[in-house]
């Protein structure tokens, strides 16, 4: 995503930056207020293209949000644009109107504020859609990357569950007819379907209270801290998932910075809006090393989760006063990256997860039929 280049679009008198300079202020000195209830990225991602490409149009922002308002399918998603256009046609601009609903962020309400002002605010409301659809398709990696493993892993659980409750148990009454000493590998296979058949529901339980205390845990810093670090040390995804992360700092601190935020602002607003344990501690840390006279890029090099390549571009973007930009390219280095690794690991893990099944069916069928061919030997 390029990032919001306001720096050469804000050229207005000298009035202007002063009023600028004092709404900067007040925002400062306030409380960063989150949105009460989530607005998925893809509404957002919609809301602000539509807005983007009707006002590109040359419909005025009281039409657009008329226009947005009634393409709502549902009534909740109608009453909030229906909000956000009674706030805008009572005289308040769209970035307070947003900003009002309590249902955005405060990046993205300062990015329109900035784009107001300056009078480019198509190209912010382009830049706010295009930084959602990014997000929404690193998502969309993820998932696509992990949705076959995780289908072929489901269908083997179910067939070895199959074999081990039913097909097993058949064999286990023959054998106990022809009696004798069975081989080593079947013992094994009989005394694990006997214990899965015996304590099923046991398991079942057990696991399922294991499943819904981590789920009330979830939110706790020792359970994020626990399962990222956890996350990350997986093998192939482990490394997709930091970059895909770290791109999204790297979106986000070009739109920042590129919107003329100041640095420990948008260091701030990010902690609390990125959602990935290493990066939103270590941006608490950041914000103090900052305070005390260290460049940004010094305080990242303090925590591994950032890569030392990303460090040395900072740094370069701080020797030549265009961060903005240099996060821009960071970002786009990482998402082409993530784009190659998940293509790769899709035609990887299929012949992967096929072998693993096999040689788990396989094993399972060997040491039913091992006592068989005893027995045929012996004949």
């Amino acid at each position: 995503m390029s990032g919001l280049n306001l720096d050469r679009l804000t050229d207005t008198p000298d009035l202007g930056h002063k009023r600028q300079g004092s709404k900067i202020i007040d925002f400062l000195n306030k409380d960063i207020s989150f949105s009460r209830v989530k607005v998925s990225d893809r509404k957002k991602e919609e809301f602000y293209l539509e807005l983007y490409v009707l006002c590109t149009a040359g419909v005025d922002i009281k039409s657009a949000l008329e226009l947005i308002a009634e393409e709502q399918a549902k009534k909740k998603d109608k009453a909030l644009i229906e909000d956000i256009k009674n706030k805008v046609i009572n005289g308040s601009t769209l970035s307070n109107a947003i900003k009002d609903t309590g249902y955005f962020t405060s990046y993205e309400y300062y990015s329109l504020q900035i784009g107001e002002e300056s009078g480019k605010i198509t190209l912010v409301l382009k830049e706010l859609a295009g930084f959602y659809q990014k997000k929404i398709k690193q998502r969309r990696q993820i998932v696509s990357a992990l949705t076959y493993p995780s289908i072929v892993l489901l269908a083997s659980c179910g067939a070895i569950f199959f074999m081990m409750n039913f097909i097993v148990p058949m064999f286990a009454d023959v054998f106990k007819r022809f009696g004798g000493d069975l081989p080593v590998l079947t013992k094994i296979i009989l005394n694990i379907s006997e214990g899965i058949s015996r304590y099923f529901l046991v398991i079942f339980f057990f696991c399922s209270a294991i499943v819904y205390l981590l789920y009330r845990q979830r939110k706790k810093d020792w359970f994020r801290r626990v399962g990222t670090n956890v996350l990350l040390r997986v093998p192939l995804f482990g490394e997709m998932i930091r970059k895909i992360y770290l791109a999204r700092f790297c979106h986000s601190m070009t739109l920042l910075l590129g919107s003329k935020i100041p640095l420990l602002r948008s260091i701030s607003l990010i902690r609390q809006m990125i959602g990935f344990y290493p990066i939103e501690s270590s941006l608490t840390t950041i914000e103090s090393y900052i305070l005390k006279g260290d460049p940004l890029h010094s305080a990242l090099s303090h925590f591994p989760i950032y890569h030392r390549k990303m460090v040395s571009l900072v740094k370069v973007g701080e020797e030549v006063n265009q961060l903005d930009g240099f996060f821009d390219k960071i970002a786009k280095q990482y998402t082409e990256d993530v784009e190659y690794k998940t293509s790769m690991i899709s035609s990887l893990i299929e012949p992967f997860m096929i072998i693993f099944l096999g040689l788990i069916v396989g094993t399972i069928l060997i040491a039913m039929y091992l006592p068989l061919f005893n027995l045929s030997n012996t004949i």
